[in-house]
């Protein structure tokens, strides 16, 4: 029975990871900035690795692989943010026409600090 349980519980989140890897593709394909892009990757990679990791772990049960697995998942969470913001900061100071896509770029500039307003 526990075999059951287990191999039902290791199906969801392996079926998990496919709609979080379908969305982040979508959202690669179908959104129009490359901003939007990179977040839509960034967010889709990591959800889908974490329920990718977590079945194999419960699919193998308490042993060194799942200790493995467990080192993978925290290796990608720390390289797959920095590289995802790394993308937007190069976007961000090489586009010459960033404000064709953000709304009130130039407001940026006006943000007051201390009373965290626009001026």
């Amino acid at each position: 029975m526990m075999e059951w349980i287990q191999f039902f519980v290791t199906a969801f989140f392996l079926i998990a990871a496919c709609i979080f890897f379908i969305g982040e593709v979508v959202g690669v394909y179908r959104l129009g900035f490359i901003m939007n892009r990179v977040h839509a990757g960034g967010i889709g990679d990591t959800m889908a690795l974490f329920c990718v990791c977590l079945g194999l772990g419960i699919a193998s049960g308490p042993c060194f692989d799942t200790l493995k697995i467990a080192m993978i998942l925290i290796f990608m969470w720390f390289t797959s943010p920095v590289s995802s913001h790394f993308i937007g900061q190069v976007e961000y100071f090489t586009n010459p026409h960033l404000y064709r896509h953000v709304r009130r770029l130039e407001n940026i500039h006006k943000y007051n600090e201390v009373t965290h307003e626009f001026h």
